[in-house]
């Protein structure tokens, strides 16, 4: 359990009896928060305060901290951890910085450069208008944003350059930690009451960093994953001798029967793995197939989970790049609406966090497809216990994202946009997508052989998922579906045209390869780019095909 605290500034180490006025809003910890409770919150505290490398956690600013929660507490999870995540120590230097709480200490013992000496006096970035989704006008205009060194001191600020510059706590800035546990509460209000985030270097560390906490070669240890997964995840386990196992897929997602039976039948001498006690799964936009599992497709999956006590990485870096249906003669929805935010927020799935009752799923979070992946920061959210492991190994690897990143992230989601402002933003980048999506699609209609090719409209993320009948190949019956594939691959790039293979994504490449696919992005290229690409890409496969 957190100390006691105000914003952002811990009071003791060892925890009062009375809490601060504003720390618990009301008694009703189920209700769903609103962006109205979080600003009364923060107007009843009035503003943070939180010098150089003060720690933080979210029971520091959620609205209703885990000790009030009705809420149920999380599981444990030490059977499932590995030897090497369960012997971590706190980082000695870390620890000694909450000394630094105390009013007036003088501190000789930590290596911090002086601000004094930083070669930075301010950073500023110009903020583009958010187009209205009617077209034409823009909801805000075109603004910059600058934090100084000593803004705290000059301009009764939160944050400046002399603590976000300087060396911090490896789960993040409490600027920032409040943020995210503020975001967390207003899009997924987890169930259970001991919860905790912390910030990352990027989905792809942190799925590193859960996988050196959950799996270990040495005691024989396996995970499962979709079929066809992102491609770094499965390179990420590889090299740490972690088997990997691929459950079979359908239009929603992994089959909750495949698992269960895989599972309830798993032979550790035949597979050469101990039974798989983690599941990692991208739900929303899927890399590569671009599905997103209903609600009811991940209660199932949960269910399969507590059935045999299955810890889940939730990785959903796509989770609000949600897409408008697809208009067509026969669907003219207007796509262009605006949302107000209770709707937004009403229109997201339902997450594997939002319906964990257990403390089984750590989430992954990221900036990179929402703001910027340069910016190499994300979030991760899990019980409180494996959030504290996670901060253990970050304290000796990453120790948390870069100060300017967390500076202009900060200045931007908090201060510019705040979560409405954040939400909007949001509601544009599922609106331009969309459209960027709708553009492939027509050109699927317009260029592709669809005797040979089928595809199904993705609801989320930025990928289509091809799918080639490899037996109308006139060579099919000599060439294997490996082989169809890569001659499919090597007439597009001569053509100029690079498509990723289906096959950089199997779970489990030393199976037999049955069937032949391609993933295409839509993110990136122009309406024109795309146009051509996938015209030069149907060109290939009718010569290929022998197709007219």
């Amino acid at each position: 359990m957190a100390p006691l605290c105000t914003e952002g500034v811990l009071l003791d180490d060892t925890p009062s009896p009375e809490w601060h006025s504003g720390v618990c809003v009301g008694d009703d910890s189920t209700k769903d928060p609103t962006i109205a409770d979080i600003d009364a919150r923060r107007q009843a505290f009035g503003k943070m305060v939180a010098p150089t490398a003060a720690y933080a956690d979210s029971d520091m600013f959620k609205l209703h901290c885990s000790r009030s929660s009705n809420k149920p507490l999380a599981r444990r999870w030490e059977s499932h951890l590995t030897a090497e995540c369960l012997i971590r120590a706190p980082g000695i230097l870390k620890v000694a910085a909450r000394f630094l709480k105390r009013p007036g200490m003088i501190s000789l013992a930590g290596g911090l450069p002086s601000p004094d000496c930083f070669p930075f006096n301010s950073i500023s970035a110009s903020i583009p208008a958010i187009p209205s989704p009617n077209g034409g006008k823009v909801s805000e205009a075109e603004s910059t944003i600058t934090m100084g060194l000593h803004d705290i001191a000059s301009e009764d600020a939160a944050f400046d350059l002399s603590v976000s510059l300087n060396y911090g706590q490896a789960a993040g800035s409490a600027q920032m930690i409040r943020w995210i546990t503020e975001h967390t509460e207003l899009v997924h209000n987890p169930p259970y009451a001991d919860w905790d985030t912390c910030l990352t270097t990027g989905n792809t560390a942190g799925i590193y960093q859960a996988l050196r906490m959950l799996c270990d070669k040495n005691r024989g240890d396996s995970w499962m994953t979709e079929e066809y997964c992102y491609a770094s995840a499965l390179e990420t386990a590889l090299p740490m001798g972690i088997k990997t196992v691929g459950i079979k897929m359908d239009a929603d997602g992994p089959i909750p029967e495949v698992m269960d039976e895989l599972l309830t039948n798993w032979d550790a001498s035949k597979r050469g793995a101990r039974k798989p006690h983690v599941l990692y799964t991208v739900p929303t936009g899927q890399n590569p197939t671009g599905l997103t599992q209903s609600a009811a497709r991940k209660r199932a999956i949960y269910e399969v989970c507590q059935k045999h006590d299955i810890y889940i990485i939730e990785d959903d870096p796509y989770y609000f790049v949600q897409l408008r249906s697809h208009a067509s003669k026969s669907n003219p929805e207007d796509k262009r609406s605006k949302l107000s935010v209770g709707q937004f927020l009403a229109s997201l799935p339902s997450s594997f966090l939002s319906i964990d009752t257990d403390g089984r799923v750590m989430r992954i979070d990221s900036f990179s497809k929402i703001i910027v992946p340069g910016a190499r920061m994300g979030w991760v959210t899990a019980s409180e216990q494996m959030t504290e492991r996670f901060i253990r190994h970050a304290e000796t690897a990453s120790q948390g994202p870069s100060g300017f990143s967390q500076s202009i992230i900060y200045k931007l989601v908090d201060e510019k946009w705040g979560h409405e402002g954040f939400l909007n933003w949001l509601q544009h980048l599922q609106l331009e997508y969309t459209n960027r999506r709708d553009v492939m699609l027509n050109a699927f209609e317009k260029f592709l052989p669809k005797l040979i090719v089928s595809w199904d409209c993705p609801t989320a993320g930025m990928f289509c998922w091809i799918r080639i009948k490899h037996n109308f190949h006139p060579n099919s019956k000599v060439y294997s579906a490996l082989d169809i594939e890569e001659e499919i691959f090597a007439a597009c790039l001569k053509r100029g045209v690079l498509l990723a293979k289906g096959s950089w994504f199997r779970a489990e490449p030393d199976l037999p390869l049955n069937d032949v696919f391609f993933r295409l992005t839509f993110a990136a290229s122009s309406a024109e780019n795309m146009e051509v690409a996938v015209r030069t890409f149907g060109t290939a496969l009718r010569t290929i095909f022998d197709l007219v």
